[in-house]
């Protein structure tokens, strides 16, 4: 398989790449400017990569099911939900690689995306919601996959988490773009208290057709659901989400959701 890697500018002009087989490695000796995006070229689709956009940044594990992938680089607001050493000064190490099989068949969470973005780029795992805190990048559903558990505050980085904007009706979804096997699920709500609610009761719908409805606590710490059964599903949806009715405050909030199993294939 060719993997290739680029920086484009906001013209679409090239301004560096590297290709490989099976692995690519680019190293970028300038400052990125506003506009310019990431872009990762592969020769084949519905394939597993281990991508690293960011040295500062995790290496993912994703399934990538288009032959191109364009990541923006963040700038002014939608860098709040970044730590400020990401995407900063002139050396940059981008790499890319097709995942071993071990790495395939390892029990993982499979929800992990600090990559992912709003809209069907066809790099999974992905998630939407059906709201996001007046649409600011603190608040935008991609941070409850995006590894980091830290839930004692709320605002930017490294406090970052799906904001429901007070509305009752919230549900977020996580896509996995293929069917994958799970065994249980982590959910870390944000407890910055008193600021903070929390949901008494949630509801997660699977794409068998099957629900489970959880019973939560008020807590800092993670929530640990762990499935009666194996289910193969793919796409998770969080939903019906209760929240206290004692509590006066009005702002639950997700931190993380982390979804542990492995891949069929």
């Amino acid at each position: 398989m060719q993997l290739s890697l680029e920086v484009k500018n906001k013209n679409g002009e090239v301004l560096a790449s590297k290709s490989g087989e099976n692995y690519a490695i680019l190293v970028y000796e300038s400052e990125y400017a506003e506009g310019d995006t990431l872009v990762l070229k592969s020769s084949e689709k519905d394939v597993y990569l281990m991508l690293k956009l960011e040295d500062s940044m995790n290496e993912e594990f994703v399934y990538l099911t288009k032959d191109e992938l364009t990541y923006l680089i963040p700038f002014g607001e939608k860098r709040i939900s970044y730590s400020p050493k990401t995407f900063i000064g002139k050396n940059h190490v981008l790499t890319v690689r097709t995942a071993t099989q071990a790495e395939i068949s390892a029990n993982k969470n499979l929800a992990r995306n600090c990559y992912d973005q709003h809209g069907d780029t066809g790099c999974y795992p992905h998630v939407h919601a059906n709201v996001e805190t007046r649409g600011e990048a603190m608040f935008a559903a991609k941070n409850a996959i995006n590894g980091n558990r830290c839930n004692t505050s709320h605002g930017g980085w490294p406090y970052e988490s799906w904001g429901i904007n007070m509305q009752d009706d919230a549900e977020i979804t996580i896509e996995f773009g293929r069917e994958v096997e799970i065994d249980s699920m982590v959910l870390v709500t944000r407890a910055d208290f008193p600021h903070d609610n929390y949901w008494k009761q949630v509801t997660f719908t699977f794409s068998d057709g099957t629900t489970l409805v959880y019973d939560m606590e008020k807590s800092y710490d993670p929530h640990y659901v762990k499935l009666t059964e194996k289910k193969k599903v793919s796409w998770i949806k969080l939903e019906k989400l209760i929240k206290d009715p004692d509590d006066p405050s009005p702002f639950p909030a997700l931190s993380q959701w982390e979804v542990y199993g492995t891949d069929i294939k």
